[in-house]
């Protein structure tokens, strides 16, 4: 029997991209829309994030990212309400989260 180079039959090649697809059209369906928030909450959510900083107390962080709300728990570093920005650091890997405060959909103190 003569080998004359056959191409392997290769069903699943296509999969990979198949499911890219599917996780895409997957993730649309449950993106969310970032709600907006009153002067008032946002003012709210800033003074709580400063008591934080200055108490050094844990806060519960609810944020807006790629169509999902997230929340985490950690510890203020800094705040720069001018600049639109605070340093994270959360609790599970101990990270320096740079994030927007406008990107903020609510704090609480732990």
């Amino acid at each position: 029997m003569e080998y004359r180079g056959m191409k392997k039959w290769r069903p699943f090649a296509t999969l990979p991209e198949q499911y890219i697809g599917l996780q895409e059209i997957i993730d649309k369906q449950v993106e969310v829309t970032q709600p907006v928030l009153t002067e008032e909450q946002m003012e709210q959510m800033n003074f709580t994030l400063i008591e934080a900083l200055h108490t050094n107390k844990q806060v519960y962080l609810t944020y807006y990212k790629r169509g999902q709300f997230i929340t985490e728990t950690g510890s203020i570093q800094f705040v720069d309400s001018l600049g639109d920005l605070f340093i994270f650091i959360d609790d599970v890997f101990e990270l320096k989260n740079k994030m927007r405060l406008s990107e903020l959909i609510d704090v609480r103190l732990s």
